[in-house]
C-alpha cells in the first residue's frame, strides 16, 4: 500500500511535512515515518498487544494509530507543536469513528518531551530522530529513573538514528542493541534507513 492508502484506511492525514518556523533549536521539523518502514519494523520486530508505547514528537499520530490498528498495543504520542497536537487530535477523532475492540487506545499529550512523566506500564519508546542529544539524554534518564522506581523490560526503538544518538547508546552502560532492521532499498545508498532496537537494563 502508499503512505495514501494507509491513511485512507485508517481515516487519518499525516502525509504533510511541517512547514515554517521550529519553535526550539533542540527540536526537529516533523516527519512521519514512512508507512513502507512501518511495515518492515512490524515485520521483522515483536510487539505485543499488552505492550505501552510512547512516541516521542509523534506530530500527527501516523505511529501510534499504526500500532493501535494492527498491533493492538496502547500509545501515548508526546507532542510539543500545538498545531500538530491539535492535528492529532482531529485524526484520533476520525479514527475512533471506525470501532474496532481490538484496537488499542491512543492518547496524545501536549508536552516538552524532558518534561513527560513515565509511567509505570510504560515499556516501549520510540524515537524518529525528534530532538538533540542534549534533549534526548534527558529523556532517558527519566526513563530509567521510572525503570528504577517500578522495574520492568524496556526497549527504545529507533528511526534513523543520528550519530549523536548512537555515540550515546553505545557508550552507556544500560543499553545493549539488540536488533538492527535495514529497510530493503533504501539502507543501500543511506544507511540511516535503518531501526535499531536497544534493550534498556538498570541493573
Amino acid at each position: 500500500m502508499t503512505k495514501i492508502d494507509y491513511d485512507e484506511l485508517l481515516h487519518i492525514d499525516t502525509s504533510e511535512k511541517q512547514e515554517g518556523f521550529v519553535q526550539s533549536i533542540h527540536y526537529h521539523r516533523y516527519e512521519a515515518t514512512p508507512y513502507e518502514a512501518l511495515t518492515v519494523l512490524f515485520e521483522n520486530y515483536q510487539m505485543k498487544s499488552t505492550d505501552h508505547v510512547v512516541d516521542f514528537g509523534c506530530g500527527k499520530g501516523r505511529l501510534a494509530f499504526y500500532i493501535s490498528a494492527f498491533i493492538g498495543a496502547s500509545v501515548v504520542g508526546v507532542e510539543m507543536n500545538e498545531r500538530l497536537y491539535e492535528d492529532a487530535l482531529r485524526n484520533k477523532a476520525a479514527f475512533l469513528q471506525e470501532k474496532k475492540s481490538d484496537r488499542g487506545e491512543v492518547f496524545f499529550v501536549k508536552s516538552l518531551a524532558e518534561k513527560y512523566e513515565i509511567t509505570p506500564l510504560e515499556n516501549r519508546f520510540y524515537f524518529f530522530n525528534p530532538f538533540t542529544i542534549q534533549i534526548f539524554m534527558k529523556v532517558v534518564n527519566r526513563i530509567l529513573d521510572s525503570m528504577e522506581a517500578f522495574s520492568r523490560e524496556v526497549e527504545f526503538v529507533l528511526y534513523y538514528v543520528s550519530q549523536d544518538y548512537l555515540y550515546y547508546l553505545e557508550n552507556h552502560p544500560s543499553f545493549t542493541l539488540k536488533q538492527e532492521i535495514p529497510i530493503p532499498n533504501l539502507y543501500d545508498t543511506n544507511q540511516n534507513e535503518r531501526f535499531l532496537i536497544y534493550q534498556v537494563d538498570v541493573g
